[in-house]
């Protein structure tokens, strides 16, 4: 299922190589305390879950509280993702639109394949969600709770000394901490109207110019169409009628589209660092891996980190001991790798338009349509990370 959020701007937080301001008063003397760097929605739902296990937290935010607020993204949620937002009591019932079923598919050849919720008994297989919603009851809860937020705060990595735990919730990964890829690829961000109504009915579809997503928002949908960067100056400016033209063509004709918002376009790449944590820091979220968005990974996967973390630090007497955080890592070795490795194997059996490539991916979608215990798996994989296995 694939993901707005993974491929948006990142946020101006800064990672430890950018001390430029103190980040504010002490925490407890460092004893049960958590700087968060970043608070968009990855640094609130952590900075609640902490909070809950008693642990004094303090959020940290180089943009002011209201630009946060107007948070463009939208971000389509997993069924573990509802459970965590759930338990923490921020699940944006109303703003969400379910996801029931998800068609995969590849333009020019035979072959597709449909996850189904009521397969895998679950009321739905995600939700897509205005980020600015979701932030609105993250940020309420916040305030409820008394969670400190310095905003227009940039932190660096000895402004947090005294805390006993620093937490890098935000910003992409820094270029020289980690392994990347640029795939050559900017995601081109908007949301249709369409004729007939989607039956909550999410699209995957894989073109030899790129993958490109529909996800059910509403009455209509939120696009990810993925062009390769030296087309993207191109598409972005086609009036709106030309760029509906350019959709249809990619998607085909199981939908009419009626009308389009403006257009946002993002760089896709791999970054991730192979180790999300040191001497009394971790990263997690988009400033521990940024995925590419057609495995549906990014914000999902944030979440995984944030649940898996709690578990791990909130019962603790000291939240930053080396070998909690060790422990930690390894909880998340199996998921992340497998996040990153679906992805990379998505898009490269993708991308390619060799001919007898192009016909066993036909053959291995049919496949999978065929094999509902495989399907199901992989289902499950997308919904609740490495839990699935």
């Amino acid at each position: 299922m694939p993901e707005i959020s993974s491929i948006a701007t990142p946020s101006s937080a800064a990672g430890p190589g950018d001390a430029q301001s103190a980040c504010g008063p002490a925490a407890d003397n460092g004893r049960r305390s958590v700087a968060i760097v970043g608070g968009g929605p990855t640094g609130m739902t952590l900075a609640l879950a902490l909070h809950r296990h008693g642990i004094h937290v303090e959020i940290f935010e180089a943009r002011d509280r209201a630009a946060v607020r107007r948070e463009a993204r939208i971000l389509a949620l997993s069924e573990g993702a509802r459970q965590v937002l759930g338990w923490l009591d921020v699940w944006p019932q109303q703003a969400a639109t379910a996801i029931r079923s998800i068609h995969v598919s590849h333009r020019g050849g035979f072959g597709r394949a449909v996850m189904r919720a009521e397969e895998l008994e679950v009321p739905a297989l995600g939700w897509v969600v205005a980020a600015s919603d979701l932030i609105v009851v993250l940020d309420a809860a916040v305030i409820a709770a008394g969670i400190p937020y310095h905003e227009q705060q940039k932190v660096g990595a000895g402004d947090t000394a005294n805390f006993s735990l620093t937490a890098w919730a935000e910003g992409a990964v820094d270029a020289g901490a980690g392994k990347t890829r640029d795939y050559g690829q900017h995601a081109v961000l908007c949301t249709v109207g369409i004729a007939e109504p989607h039956r909550h009915v999410a699209w995957e579809r894989f073109t030899d110019e790129g993958p490109m997503a529909l996800l059910p928002l509403g009455s209509g949908y939120a696009v990810v169409l993925t062009c390769a960067a030296e087309m993207t100056p191109r598409i972005l400016a086609l009036d709106d009628a030309g760029f509906l033209d350019v959709l249809q063509q990619r998607f085909g004709e199981r939908h009419r589209f009626t009308a389009v918002s403006p257009r946002a376009a993002y760089p896709l790449g791999l970054r991730y660092r192979e180790n999300p944590v040191a001497e009394r820091q971790v990263w997690l979220g988009n400033a521990a891996q940024t995925l590419h968005p057609v495995a549906g990974q990014g914000f999902n996967l944030a979440l995984r980190d944030v649940w898996e973390l709690t578990q791990h630090v909130g019962p603790a007497a000291d939240p930053g001991a080396a070998a909690l955080l060790a422990a930690y890592a390894r909880g998340r070795r199996l998921d992340r790798k497998g996040a990153i490795g679906f992805t990379q194997v998505l898009i490269d059996a993708f991308a390619s338009d060799f001919p007898l490539l192009k016909h066993a991916r036909g053959a291995g979608l049919l496949a999978l349509d065929l094999l509902p215990p495989l399907k199901n798996f992989i289902a499950r994989r997308m919904m609740f990370g490495a839990r699935a296995w």
